[in-house]
């Protein structure tokens, strides 16, 4: 009797480190099946930031290159980025290229070569990104460093717009380079007596006006228009001012002008002025 029940003991330990072991088995599969591999995002971005589609081409002057070459291929570097910001934001590309000039040294100064930073401008207290530090009215000042030079540009134009020291600036005449000039120095932008003087010299050396010109094109002048050929667009989807107006080759301010607008909302089917008109 005792040798039966010693069995039956031992076939029921068995069978219980059996069913332990399936049991094991079956968990360790089950959590293999809900196992989730994340995937590091870097490994699955393929966006080239140093790509050159987006990236300025920058073409650098000869190493014995003379003062005016030096400006002659800053000149062509960067007048179309200053075109596009006078399109967008309404500054002289003149005026934009003779700052970057005179405050880069057309793109020799210690400043830009190490920060993309053209004009100038210092960190102060909104700026979060990157920041170098460089000798100027005191010794080591923060300034802004930018990724591409495109960046310096654009921020030269937001500094200027959204400033209301520098509000009257955008009152003047797109084409009045010399105003401009005059008038940044009366809005404190520099503390240099001669600096409307060296900016004026600069554009009239280079002929940086032909610029402003070739922005505001022949349809842009409120001299002569031609009111025979009053030219319409009517706005489609994804259009904006901004888009309209470089397409047709006038400022937004001036396509604002012409059709009485008062700020950049426009609607699909809103027909807008591409040249002054009559008793508007």
């Amino acid at each position: 009797m005792l040798y039966r029940i010693i069995t039956l003991l031992l076939v029921a330990v068995v069978l219980l480190s059996s069913c332990k072991s399936k049991k094991r088995i079956a968990e360790t599969k089950k959590r293999t099946k809900t196992e989730k591999v994340v995937a590091d995002p870097i490994s699955t971005n393929t966006v080239n930031t140093n790509n050159t589609s987006t990236s300025t081409k920058i073409t650098k002057p000869k190493a014995n290159a003379t003062y005016a070459e030096t400006v002659s291929n800053y000149i062509n570097n960067y007048s179309t980025i200053a075109k596009e910001e006078m399109l967008q934001y309404g500054i002289p590309a003149s005026i934009t290229l003779a700052q970057g000039i005179l405050e880069s040294g057309a793109g020799r100064g210690e400043l830009t070569r190490k920060a993309n930073n053209h004009f100038g401008i210092k960190c102060h207290r909104d700026w979060n990104g990157e920041r170098v530090y460089h000798d100027d009215d005191e010794l080591q000042e923060c300034f802004r460093k930018y990724k591409d030079p495109k960046y310096s540009f654009r921020d030269h134009s937001l500094f200027l717009t959204e400033r209301s020291r520098y509000r009257d600036l955008f009152k003047l005449r797109k084409d009045d380079y010399k105003g401009w000039a005059k008038g940044l120095k009366k809005a404190g932008y520099a503390t240099d007596p001669k600096y409307p003087a060296k900016l004026i010299s600069i554009i009239q050396r280079y002929g940086l006006d032909k610029y402003d010109k070739q922005v505001l094109g022949k349809k842009a002048s409120p001299l002569k228009p031609d009111d025979s050929k009053i030219g319409t667009h009517t706005v489609q989807r994804g259009d904006t001012l901004y888009s309209i107006a470089r397409r047709f080759n006038i400022t937004v301010d001036t396509l604002k002008e012409y059709n009485g607008l008062e700020s950049d909302t426009i609607s699909i089917g809103q027909v807008l002025y591409l040249h002054p008109v009559k008793n508007q």
